[in-house]
């Protein structure tokens, strides 16, 4: 396989230093396990790795250039809602989207896309550093959630469900947890996902019912 199949191209040793090492980096990127594309912010593909480029039995180079949402579905329109009221207010923060793609073998698959806003300069349009995480359920199947034992959730989530149940905004959470508001919504929006819940009263009232914050204890606080 040529150099040039993977993310960018060979480094050569005429080049500026600073090119040179953007090639090691892409060249790295090329082995990292998780699928991951950079896109312009219309949704134009600028880079993309071997492991998102292998979900459609592609090479990196095939993908460039062309549009990540011909590879993608989104399952909730807000996303691109949310992305452009991002950039509008100047916000770097990250968004997680559920997707669907046909893979290689013409199978319908599911996941979760994290997308992030990044630029060299909060006045510049933002490209997309897109991260996918595929999953066992597919997308949209209505799931009841089962009594059990206790969801796994970090001690960062289980801090933002106390919160949240005493009442807190999503700012006083983010002064409180040292997030920003973005950061606290994402970690609310990846737990309704994740427990298939609407709001964030939802997911205090499973919280609660599962063990996640300590029955009784007021204010509320995480079970130990």
């Amino acid at each position: 396989m040529r150099p040039t199949d993977g993310c960018g191209p060979p480094a050569d040793s005429r080049q500026d230093p600073a090119v040179i090492w953007r090639n090691r980096a892409l060249r790295l990127l090329d082995h990292v396990p998780m699928p991951i594309a950079v896109c312009e912010f219309g949704g134009r593909i600028l880079i993309v790795n071997r492991a998102m480029a292998a979900e459609f039995g592609l090479l990196p180079g095939q993908l460039r250039n062309r549009k990540i949402l011909e590879f993608f579905a989104l399952r909730d329109s807000s996303t691109l809602q949310a992305l452009t009221e991002a950039v509008r207010l100047h916000r770097r923060s990250r968004y997680p989207a559920r997707v669907s793609w046909s893979a290689v073998d013409g199978t319908e698959r599911h996941g979760e896309m994290t997308v992030d806003l990044v630029s060299d300069a909060p006045e510049e349009t933002p490209n997309l550093l897109l991260s996918l995480r595929r999953l066992d359920e597919p997308a949209g199947r209505p799931v009841t959630p089962q009594a059990g034992p206790r969801p796994e959730v970090s001690p960062v989530e289980a801090r933002i469900l106390a919160a949240a149940a005493r009442g807190a905004t999503t700012t006083q959470i983010a002064k409180e947890i040292g997030l920003t508001p973005d950061g606290v919504n994402y970690h609310l929006a990846r737990l309704s996902r994740r427990w298939h819940l609407p709001n964030r009263t939802a997911l205090v009232a499973r919280a609660y019912a599962t063990g996640v914050l300590a029955a009784g204890a007021w204010p509320p606080e995480p079970a130990r």
